[in-house]
Parts: structure tokens; sequence; C-alpha cells
């Protein structure tokens, strides 16, 4: 990977690659300066000068870590699984800041610009992804990203000053978090680096509270950087993505996650790759199935449903024991931060505190900062469901791609089949395949895509795993 982070010459023209109309972090004057940035012309030396003062690209510049071993090149990386190609465009991204910072402008610097959107499906890292290239931009290593700076450290464990990680878990962002983000985003960087905005739940802004944003992403500061992350380009406004320079991460091979899992986690080869399969290439959930039996076990519960499907009354009950566990699951990941949030506020409310019947109930106006607090909890409470039930159709989804690869190919003789995902139920899916025709899986598929968008429309959970249920008997 160093290779790609040192290649002066293998630079991106915005022109080229991104099209002449995007307009941002291109050298827009023709002469070779880039007014984005406020840089200067290459010809004046700054580029130069820039990566003489900053050390990011020869070898000799770096010195032996404290503990004698040698630096790691872009360590800030190591933890994303998969990914070659957008760390190899990050990281050019990161040396070309460097050389904004001293001074440099036109091509020189065209691989970095002012605004970011990194999309990708569950679990290829798109958040891990923004937070390292954040760490990048800080760092004040030997190499952007080397992962032993203070930078790094305070970047990827969230208590950098310039840099803020929005993350919600309520089912939408509002216009009161843009305005801030906006507000904040025109300081100027407390360490006289970037200031950085990290956006990893971008699809979930309001319409209201897009445009806000779109204001700030427009009109940037001259050190701010924005990063938004999303699972596809479509969840934007048109005109935010115009202003974004877009990367696309994919999911990470179940190899290259399997061999996480071994590295990391201790997990048999095997173990590792059956688990790997069966998340879809996202690390977290291989994970979980591998040391949490619980996971394992609602995983088994959910691939029982297309057998039980084929009576009326057994598919009910089945859809019942769906989202019943989807609640179960969401309520034991939420309670114990429920309490504590609880706790928290009442006691700087001053309930409990001081003597006589007011201590009982706390200072004015208590009941409805209590209230407030209830209603943002129910929202948490409500979208951890919805996760939990996706995963589960998810689940579904890939069985039924299974099934349907056989039937595609007549059963998958003669190796022409591709790796099934669930490889542990792959007598069912071979007996639903030759019980049943490649139209009535596609329409079963479509089922199952139809009870996802009707649970995000905000239908009633039961209702619509009940209507799939049935239709996959």
């Amino acid at each position: 990977m160093s290779d790609d982070f040192e290649d002066e010459a293998d630079e991106y023209e915005v022109g080229d690659e991104y099209g002449e109309s995007d307009g941002y972090g291109g050298d827009e004057d023709g002469d070779g300066s880039d007014p984005s940035w406020g840089g200067q012309s290459a010809a004046a030396g700054g580029d130069a000068g820039a990566a003489a003062a900053w050390g990011e690209l020869a070898d000799e510049h770096e010195g032996p870590a404290p503990d004698g071993s040698a630096p790691p090149v872009g360590a800030v990386w190591a933890q994303l699984i998969g990914q070659p190609e957008a760390v190899a465009r990050l990281g050019r991204a990161a040396v070309a800041a460097r050389r904004v910072l001293g001074g440099a402008g036109g091509p020189s610097v065209n691989a970095m610009t002012h605004a970011w959107l990194l999309t990708g499906p569950p679990g290829s890292g798109t958040g891990q992804a923004a937070r390292a290239f954040a760490a990048a931009l800080e760092c004040t290593g030997p190499r952007p990203g080397c992962g032993r700076c203070p930078q790094c450290h305070t970047t990827l464990g969230g208590t950098h000053p310039d840099v803020s990680v929005v993350r919600s878990d309520q089912l939408s962002i509002g216009v009161d978090i843009a305005r801030k983000l906006v507000r904040d985003c025109a300081m100027a960087p407390a360490g006289g680096r970037w200031q950085i905005i990290v956006f990893e739940d971008a699809d979930r802004l309001t319409e209201g509270a897009a445009n806000v944003l779109l204001k700030g992403i427009e009109e940037p500061a001259a050190r701010t950087v924005w990063i938004l992350c999303a699972p596809s380009s479509r969840d934007l406004l048109p005109t935010i993505l115009s202003r974004c320079r877009q990367l696309a991460l994919r999911s990470p091979a179940a190899a290259d996650v399997a061999a996480a899992l071994v590295e990391r986690d201790g997990a048999a080869p095997e173990q590792a790759m059956h688990a790997a399969r069966a998340a879809q290439g996202d690390y977290e959930r291989a994970r979980s199935l591998v040391l949490d039996p619980q996971a394992a076990a609602r995983r088994a519960a959910v691939l029982r449903l297309p057998g039980d499907a084929r009576d009326l009354g057994r598919a009910l009950s089945g859809a019942q024991a769906l989202v019943d566990a989807a609640e179960a699951e969401a309520k034991a990941a939420t309670e114990t931060l429920d309490a504590t949030e609880t706790e928290e506020l009442k006691l700087a409310l001053g309930y409990g505190q001081g003597k006589g019947a007011g201590s009982a109930r706390g200072v004015a106006g208590s009941a409805g900062l209590l209230k407030e607090l209830e209603t943002k909890q129910k929202r948490r409470l409500t979208r951890m469901q919805r996760d939990c039930l996706d995963r589960a159709l998810t689940d579904l989804l890939a069985f039924y791609r299974d099934v349907l690869a056989l039937q595609l190919t007549g059963g998958g003789h003669g190796g022409a089949a591709p790796e099934p995902v669930h490889a542990d139920q792959a007598a069912q899916a071979a007996e639903s395949a030759a019980g049943s025709r490649p139209e009535d899986t596609l329409r079963r598929i479509d089922a199952i895509l139809g009870a996802r968008e009707a649970i995000a429309a905000n239908v009633a959970p039961l209702l619509a795993v009940e209507a799939m249920a049935v239709s996959l008997g």
C-alpha cells in the first residue's frame, strides 16, 4: 500500500475522473492554481517546499519508532477490511492535503477536495474509512495516517478538538443538528490544520436538514472538510451530490473477513469462513456470529421461516416470533443505556437531593426534560428494532439468493453455482430449489424487499412481516 501513497505522478485529474462540471477541488481558472483551496501556483515552488517540509514521501524522513520497530505506513487504515482501492485514493488525498497546508496549488492538490461522500452497503466500513481519513488529514507524523502521533490517536479516539463525528441513534436527523454543524464548520481549526465533520448517517437527514447542510458544503471555510457517509448516493439530495467527491466502498470478500476473524478474534479458520459468508462481508456481524451464541441462534430461527411458510398457521407464528425476537434484541441493547441516561438526568435536575417534598420533583421544568428524553429513547428503540428486523430480512434474502443460484445453474452440478451464503442451509436450499421455479423464488424475493420498504415507511412491523411470510408459502 505504501506505493499508492508515495506515487506523486499518480495524482487524480478532476476533469478526467469526475467531469469538468464538478467545479470542486479542480483548477477552474486553468492557470495552475486552485482558488477553492487558496493555494499558489505549483510553478512557484510551493509543491516542492510542502513535500520537503512535511516529508510525507521519502523513506529517509522516517525515523525509528520509540520501541525500535519500523514505523507503519498508513497504520490508521489497518482496521479497514478489503478496501485497497479506497485506501489508496484517500491516502493520495491526504498527501495532497499536506501540500495544501504547505502552500501548494494546481494539479498537485487535485486529489483533495473539501467535501466527500463515502457510500457502501452495511459492513463495507464507510464510517471506519471516514474516521481513518480524518486521522490522516490531521496527522503530523512522517506520513499521513501514521497511527502513532497524538493527532491520529485523538481523532480515532473521538477526542480531537477539530474533528466532529456525527452518529444518530434516532430515526432521522433534524434541522437543529444540521444548523449546529454548519456553525461549527465555520470555525478556524484549533490545531491549525483542518476542521473536519464526519457525518456517518447522512442518509437520515430530513429534507429541511439536508438543505441547511447544503449551505455549509457549498460555501466552505478555507480549512473545512466534510466527510459524509451513506449506503447509496440516492439517499442524498442531488444538490449535495453535485458538491461532493464520491467514493464507493464494496462489501469485503469473505476471505478477507475470515482472515480478520482469525487474526483479531482467534476464530478457527473454518468457523471464520462460515461466519464471514453468512454475514455477507460484514465483519461486525460475522464477529457476533462467532462470539455470541444468541446471535447464531437468532439467525438459525430466521432461516427456519422458509420451511414454516408452507403452512399458513406456522407462517404467521414464525412472523410473530421474528418480530418478537427483534423487539427483545433491541430492548436488551438499549435498556441499560436508557436507565443510565435517565438516572444521570435526574441527578443533574436535583431529584432526590436536599430535603422536603420538592426534592422528589427536581427543579422547575424537570418533567418536560424527562419526557423529551423518554421520547428520544423510544425513537432509538424503534430504530434498533428496525435494524434488527432488517438484518433478519437480509438473511432471508440471502437464502433465496442461494435457492435462485441453484435453480439457474441446474442444481449447482459441475461447480457452476456460486458459493452459497448460508452453507449450513444447503439441504434446505436444495429442497426449495427442486420444489419451485425461478419465478416463484423471484416472487418471494420481491415479498421480502416489499416488507423492508414497508417497515421503512412506518408500516407496523408485524403486519409487514406477516404479509411477507404468507407470500413465502
